[in-house]
């Protein structure tokens, strides 16, 4: 059995997140953050693809970046980096998250579903990851389809 996560909603607006890695799970992670408003800075040689309201810094990550964040988000395709940027993260007490290693991490992305003024984070217990995007789906409809009457 999976380890059983407590959900914490957070007020990102206005606070610095840092996402090593400019694939597709960093970008997708950087978007959410910044829907959320979060100052969210990608610190990658590369994008996979163009992103809106997202600093993008063009290089690997160095020691020093996480200076000043809130939270951390590694990505990168190196298991390396990401491992001295979660170093980094204890050091200053920045929240981290790792999508290469779920035991790294001080918080996990929850499937994001929104709508009808409600926002509801799913998430599982780490043994199945297809039953938790099919829940999600359903989640997103039910609240993409309520009707705000009483």
């Amino acid at each position: 059995m999976g380890t059983k996560r407590f959900p914490l909603f957070v007020d990102l607006t206005g606070k610095k997140a840092l996402v090593i890695g400019g694939g597709t799970v960093g970008l997708r992670r950087a978007e959410v953050l910044a829907r959320f408003g979060a100052e969210v800075t990608v610190v990658s040689p590369a994008l996979s693809r163009e992103v809106e309201r997202i600093r993008h810094i063009p290089r690997k990550y160095a020691p020093g970046d996480l200076e000043g964040a809130f939270l951390a988000v590694a990505a990168a395709d190196d298991p390396q980096v990401n491992e001295a940027a979660g170093r980094e993260a204890r050091r200053l007490g920045v929240l981290f998250n790792r999508s290469d290693a779920p035991a790294d991490c001080d918080f996990f992305f929850p499937a994001v579903c929104e709508g009808g003024g409600m926002v509801a984070g799913l998430a599982g217990d780490g043994t199945d990851h297809g039953k938790t995007a099919r829940t999600a789906k359903e989640i997103r409809n039910i609240l993409e389809n309520i009707n705000d009457e009483t």
